[in-house]
Order: C-alpha cells, then sequence, then structure tokens
C-alpha cells in the first residue's frame, strides 16, 4: 500500500488536485504540482490536505475466479495538538430528581 499526502495553502482557485475541469485533456503541470512548487508558506494560514491512496495484490492461483476484497484506510489523528483534554473543561451535568437521567 501507498500513501501521499500534500498540505498547501487554501486558495479559492485551487478546487481541484488535477488540472481544472478536464484532467484528461490537460498536458499536466497544473494543480498539485503547481501548488506545492508555489511554496505558500503554511503558518496561521488555512490548509487543505489532499491524499492518494493506494493497493497493491500480487495476484495467487487461489484467488479465481473471484478476487479477494483488499481494506485500506487513512486517518489523521492529532497528537500533542491540545495542552490536556478538552472536554474536562465540560459543565458537571445537573441532576434532577432522584439522580437518573430523565428525558
Amino acid at each position: 500500500m501507498h500513501v501521499f499526502l500534500w498540505a498547501v495553502r487554501r486558495a479559492d482557485l485551487d478546487a481541484w488536485p488535477g488540472e481544472r475541469d478536464y484532467p484528461n485533456q490537460h498536458p499536466g503541470g497544473a494543480g498539485l504540482p503547481a501548488w506545492v512548487q508555489a511554496n505558500r508558506g503554511l503558518v496561521n494560514a488555512d490548509v487543505v490536505l489532499w491524499y492518494s491512496l493506494g493497493v497493491h495484490h500480487i495476484v495467487r492461483p487461489e484467488d479465481w475466479p473471484v478476487a479477494p476484497v483488499a481494506y485500506a484506510g487513512f486517518a489523521l489523528k492529532p497528537a500533542g495538538f491540545f495542552d490536556a483534554n478538552p472536554a474536562l473543561d465540560v459543565p458537571a451535568p445537573t441532576h434532577h430528581g432522584n439522580g437518573h437521567c430523565h428525558a
């Protein structure tokens, strides 16, 4: 499996990671390659992340005639983004009656 990740500064015209509306008819070089080469700063800016995910499967004789399913996924999980758990700042619940939740 391979994963490619690009982070670029958000711009209103940068809506398509390929070459605009007709990527198959474009000579290439626009889109993500041009945005990355522009080297626009990412600090204190709105950022857009683009990723590409691919799975490679080596075919085995046992796979014929029905190939197995290959699962792949992608997740971004922050590490050290907050100083503490932000849920700790939630006010304590207010209970009425016998202490059980009521609708």
